[in-house]
């Protein structure tokens, strides 16, 4: 797992908190870079180390800047995943989100508990782990939508 000292919200121990607790047979490694454009090289280098699956915790502040930033980053967690085979679920959180911190806050938890649980299905349950899922409008971080 790979989280930022950028973040605002230590979604790193949320996330970690679950693997530990439902991975117990797994090494959970957790390392920790800068920023969002950080994440793809590291995720790489524990792919390198053996990991099987990645979750990365990323926060994306306001500006146009930090937005094309998330742009890259994106396109490069996903070559990655593609190139390497490997499971990688991104988390972000982006600052304008919400105006209210306690808010914001509460968002980066519940985006990092669900998709650490997202992660551990994916590691475990096979191809078909999301399944039931499907087409249900289920989101991370704020109430789920519904399927029509």
């Amino acid at each position: 797992m790979i989280d930022t000292t950028f973040s605002r919200v230590d979604m790193g121990s949320v996330a970690e908190e679950v693997l530990r607790e439902e991975l117990p047979d797994y090494r959970v490694v957790r390392y920790t870079v800068p920023g969002i454009k950080d994440l793809p090289g590291a995720a790489r280098r524990l792919i390198d180390m053996g990991c099987d699956g990645i979750i990365t915790l990323g926060w994306v502040g306001a500006s146009q800047v930090d937005k094309y930033s998330y742009i890259a980053m994106s396109v490069g967690l996903v070559m990655l995943s593609v190139l390497t085979g490997k499971v990688i679920v991104d988390v972000t959180v982006h600052e304008d989100e919400s105006q209210d911190p306690r808010e914001l806050k509460e968002i980066a938890i519940n985006r990092a508990r669900a998709h650490a649980e997202n992660l551990v299905k994916l590691l475990t349950g096979g191809l078909d782990a999301l399944r039931p899922w499907a087409g249900q409008g289920v989101r991370q971080g704020r109430p789920s939508v519904g399927p029509l």
